[in-house]
């Protein structure tokens, strides 16, 4: 027999303090609207030119798609793991396991990635050194990231409403100066940058999906705060659903009003948005986007942050180290309640990746992260109504399994057309996992990688796998002991 797990109240649970209006701006803030529209959206307009708009709007269908799995499996595994957790749970352990391995590694490298736009954007008012300018960003997030989660609403809620303004006065000029026939955005041109273009074809909306996917990417760092938030078996679907559709308007808004007020599809090829804000309204306004946007990429960062902090926290409660690993990242803050340790152990790294390695080079690895872990999560949304799930206190999507179907074949094809570069950094990343899986926690089933939920979530009728061990801060999973 297995032996049970050791006390999980060596890892403090999160004191649940968060409502749904202030789960709503820390993850729109991880959706980081601005950030996204001007660092993100660019190289989808030169590669696609106003077709980046039909390309958006499929991805936020697909979104929705992956947005509903989200908001039921969240609600159905509230758990700080996110992802990971959640494929566990349904599909098993070492899906599970290899889900927290891509995401770990892409929770590393994404904020340094988004970080290191930071000193283009200020360069109006200072010259920085881009490393440097992404090393103090990392660090000034990690410093905001150890706070209290309310703390953090706050703080991210105020640099959030900044994004907000810069998206507004870019749909406002844009749409204020219309020079391309509306008809561009049904009948999409791609510029060839020397004054020439071509049609939009299917092949170049597959190929950008995976990106302009990750456009959007960030609603779902509400089942990551799903243990600090106020009832989250109600609440995290609601967090996720408001945050998307906010992301999608102000994301795509901007980029029609841009696709339409450009003066040539060259501006497009050229990728420079706030050289389209100049020409519409001057410098002085083209600034204070920038300005703007400095922040959004912050916030940003922060919100990675503190998401990342709680996903290796979770990993520390599940016993994924050596013991006196998981006790040193599951430890909290003793005033603020913020797994601090872990928060420092994912962030830090960050400032230091920002300075010595050209991590923008990964961008595509990311897009190709982020699509393997929604076809996961819609492969789970299929399996979340079998057995022991079925009966689980949860919100449950409309016209199910049309979305987790529909994300799942989709989702499928578009990895099937990605650069095979960036699926053999992925393939290499994940036969890393699958060693330290034989080598390491297989061995260990008893005791080690054993999936948990907070106790308040647990299971009202324990099953053998959980009876034998105390319910303090965690609970096993029934399914998987």
């Amino acid at each position: 027999m297995a032996s049970s797990p050791p006390p999980p109240s060596q890892v403090a649970a999160l004191p649940r303090s968060l409502g749904v209006f202030g789960g709503v701006l820390l993850t729109l803030s991880c959706v980081t609207p601005a950030s996204s529209l001007f660092i993100v959206v660019p190289p989808l307009l030169q590669s696609q030119g106003s077709g980046a708009v039909i390309s958006l709007l499929v991805a936020a269908v697909l979104s929705l798609g992956v947005g509903l799995c989200y908001a039921e499996l969240g609600t159905l595994v509230p758990s700080a793991g996110g992802e990971y957790s959640i494929v566990g749970q349904v599909l098993g352990r070492l899906a599970g396991w290899l889900v927290f391995v891509i995401s770990i590694v892409s929770l590393l490298v994404i904020p340094p990635i988004i970080a290191l736009g930071t000193a283009g954007y200020l360069g109006s008012v200072l010259t920085m050194d881009p490393a440097v300018a992404g090393a103090l960003v990392m660090v000034v997030a990690v410093a905001v990231g150890v706070l209290d989660i309310k703390s953090n609403a706050l703080i991210t809620g105020v640099f959030l409403g900044l994004e907000v303004l810069a998206a507004a006065i870019v749909t406002v000029l844009g749409l204020t100066h219309v020079r391309q026939p509306v008809s561009t955005l049904v009948h999409a041109v791609v510029p060839d940058g020397q004054g020439g273009t071509s049609p939009f074809t299917a092949g170049l909306l597959i190929s950008g999906l995976a990106v302009a996917i990750f456009t959007y990417n960030g609603f779902g760092t509400a089942v990551y705060l799903s243990e600090d938030l106020r009832d989250p078996r109600r609440s995290v679907a609601r967090t996720v659903l408001w945050s998307l559709l906010a992301g999608v308007l102000v994301i795509t808004l901007p980029v029609v009003a841009i696709c339409l007020g450009v003066a040539s599809p060259d501006q497009l090829a050229a990728g420079d948005l706030v050289a389209v804000v100049d020409d519409w309204a001057g410098s002085g306004v083209g600034t204070f986007v920038s300005l703007c946007i400095a922040a959004a990429i912050l916030n940003a960062v922060i919100v990675m942050v503190i998401q990342n902090g709680r996903v290796l926290y979770a990993s520390a409660r599940d016993r994924t180290w050596p013991d006196p690993v998981n006790r040193a990242l599951g430890t909290l803050h003793p005033r603020w309640g913020s797994p601090w340790v872990a928060t420092l152990a994912i962030g830090l790294p960050g400032a230091v990746l920002a300075l010595t390695v050209p991590i923008d080079a990964l961008l595509g690895f990311t897009g190709v992260v982020v699509a393997v872990i929604y076809l996961l999560l819609g492969v789970a949304a299929l399996a979340a109504r079998r057995g022991r799930h079925r009966s689980t206190d949860a919100w449950r999507m409309p016209l199910w399994p049309l979305a987790p179907v529909l994300t799942t074949v989709v989702l499928g094809y578009t990895l099937t057309q990605q650069s095979g570069r960036d699926l053999l950094i992925t393939l290499a990343v994940l036969a890393a996992g699958v060693l330290y899986w034989f080598a390491y926690l297989r061995p260990r089933t008893g005791t080690h990688w054993v999936l948990s939920l907070p106790a308040d979530q647990s299971p009202t009728t324990p099953s053998p796998a959980t009876s034998t061990a105390p319910a303090l801060a965690t609970t096993t999973s029934p399914e998987h002991p």
